[in-house]
């Protein structure tokens, strides 16, 4: 990927991920976008976006999604784990992830896509 190039991790269902996306084009900047559900990342890839975001995998977990509530919800997983789920039930990815070179940021609220333009 381009330095210059942003990539959205994008699920089209999602409003502030919808909201990032149009926010990016208003600005008038070039995006790939990533429909993460069809396309998801895989483990390398979100160890990689989560070393650039700064955080660990459990907190790019989404607690209300019913994958979440049926297979994790009360267990204490290691980064490890997390990332086996997350490959295992992309739908568990928060989004949306914004990328730009070296740096990422999760687009909530969706004006944090604004520190990447």
């Amino acid at each position: 990927m381009s330095p210059t190039l942003l990539r959205i991790y994008h699920n089209n269902r999602c409003s502030k991920s919808r909201a990032a996306c149009q926010l990016i084009a208003e600005k008038g900047v070039a995006a790939e976008i990533v429909d993460y559900l069809k396309t998801p990342p895989s483990r390398d890839e979100l160890r990689e976006l989560l070393g650039k975001l700064g955080m660990p995998a459990a907190d790019l977990v989404r607690r209300g999604e019913a994958a979440f509530k049926e297979h994790y919800a009360g267990r204490s997983l290691s980064d490890e784990e997390w990332l086996d789920a997350l490959v295992a039930h992309p739908i568990l990815i928060e989004r949306p992830i914004v990328v730009r070179g070296d740096r990422a940021v999760l687009g909530r609220p969706p004006e944090k896509v604004l520190e990447l333009l």
